[in-house]
């Protein structure tokens, strides 16, 4: 007998997962013996903030997923597991990244490279799984404009995946390295994202 898939349960298992990440975050800062911060300075501040702050940002793009589809089976539970792993092994890169260009690590050329190219083949395969799990969802919706949404959302996360493919290529033959071109060209995804919008509006507006 096949019972259906619990999504509540994925989901509780999913925020275990981000709350998770969210503690490594903290218990990284270092304490004297009067649990006084000792490495809390102000660029200590800044990697943490923008770490912590990119993590609710996944999470958010994580559970907007769960209020727009209500179909679940184990493919997308594969693409959830995959997708909350890379998030896991994603935030550290991030880090010292941060950490990099705060100063607070001195770091050569080809660590530099090695780093972005991390980093970035962390952003791909997390947008990669939200945007095959968009596509799952809509292959499987029958209801029109939920589909329609989940569509859009598919192909719109697509473009992540597409800018994250292009900065691993940048940071691989230390294009622009010098001036952080393979983390500059996320600003892209504005642009990008926005012309997106207008086109898939236009084309669906009469359907």
């Amino acid at each position: 007998m096949k019972f259906p898939h619990n999504i509540g349960r994925i989901e509780a298992f999913s925020d275990a997962v981000f709350a998770f990440a969210a503690t490594l975050l903290v218990v990284s800062f270092d304490t004297d013996e009067g649990f006084q911060l000792t490495t809390a300075e102000a660029t200590s501040f800044i990697t943490f903030g923008v770490s912590f702050f990119v993590l609710v940002g996944l999470w958010s793009v994580h559970y907007n997923f769960f209020r727009r589809n209500k179909y679940m089976d184990n493919w997308i539970i594969a693409l959830n597991t995959i997708l909350l792993f890379v998030i896991l092994y994603y935030i550290f890169p991030l880090k010292t990244l941060i950490e990099t260009w705060t100063s607070q690590k001195g770091i050569n050329v080809n660590d530099f490279s090695a780093l972005f190219q991390l980093y970035s083949l962390g952003f791909f395969l997390i947008f990669l799984c939200y945007s095959l799990m968009y596509l799952r969802a809509y292959k499987k919706t029958k209801s029109f404009d939920v589909a329609l949404t989940l569509l859009f959302y598919s192909r719109h996360f697509a473009i992540y995946v597409l800018v994250a493919g292009i900065s691993i290529l940048l940071a691989k033959f230390q294009i622009g390295l010098s001036y952080a071109l393979p983390g500059l060209i996320y600003f892209l995804l504005g642009p990008l994202c926005y012309l997106h919008g207008i086109n898939f509006s236009k084309k669906n507006s009469n359907s």
